[in-house]
């Protein structure tokens, strides 16, 4: 079973996320095991300070280096060969072949949702990948995980059913996004389904999908 745990400061923001759709099936089905450390736990002195300001001056807070090494320490404990993953703006761009890697792996993995302005550097020395969701800015690392994790958790073998659903989508060629589809009723105001996806020629239906997938870019 594949583990993956979350080093953050809202632990309850993932247990809607965690709870909901292929992810609670995954866990439900023993193929995967989700779970947070609270880095608060972890902070310093009675009111548990995780962030300072920084050496040199500059606006903001910095994560401190002492709760994170603690929060990552703890997180090893139970699972000592877990992949340290870092979402910072600065990491590699994470692609669907990246997710689908990450996916074949074998490797459990320990993600760190950073917040405020960053963290102390000293953690990067724990620190096996990092990554980044996109060139915006957000205001922690909570959300681009999340995004992360359910990239690679819907394409691990028996979490979808259907093993071909994740290869006809978005991105999956790493070319094109995925082509136009549509359902029941045949006519909705005054919208009709292509004929061709009505016509049972599947030579034609897979021509005519080809020709509407959009180039990705």
């Amino acid at each position: 079973m594949r583990k993956l745990q979350v080093i953050t400061l809202f632990p309850d923001m993932f247990t809607g996320v965690f709870g909901s759709s292929m992810m609670w099936k995954a866990q439900k089905d023993e193929i995967v095991e989700l779970s947070t450390v609270d880095l608060r736990q972890f902070g310093i002195g009675s009111r548990r300070t995780v962030d300072d300001t920084p050496y040199g001056g500059g606006d903001g807070m910095l994560l401190k280096p002492e709760p994170l090494f603690a929060a990552v320490e703890a997180a090893k404990v139970n699972d000592p060969d877990a992949k340290v993953v870092l979402l910072t703006a600065r990491g590699q761009r994470w692609k669907q072949a990246t997710a689908q890697a990450h996916a074949d792996s074998t490797d459990n993995y320990i993600f760190i949702c950073g917040r405020y302005e960053g963290y102390d550097e000293r953690i990067t020395t724990l620190v096996d990948e990092q990554v980044s969701v996109g060139d915006y800015v957000l205001t922690g690392g909570e959300l681009p995980a999340m995004t992360v994790i359910d990239s690679i958790v819907r394409l691990i073998p028996g979490v979808l059913g259907g093993e071909s659903s994740a290869e006809i989508e978005s991105f999956s060629d790493g070319e094109t996004l995925e082509f136009p589809q549509y359902t029941r009723p045949e006519m909705f105001r005054d919208m009709k389904v292509p004929d061709v996806l009505l016509s049972g020629n599947h030579a034609e239906i897979a021509k005519w999908r080809e020709q509407n997938s959009l180039k990705a870019e």
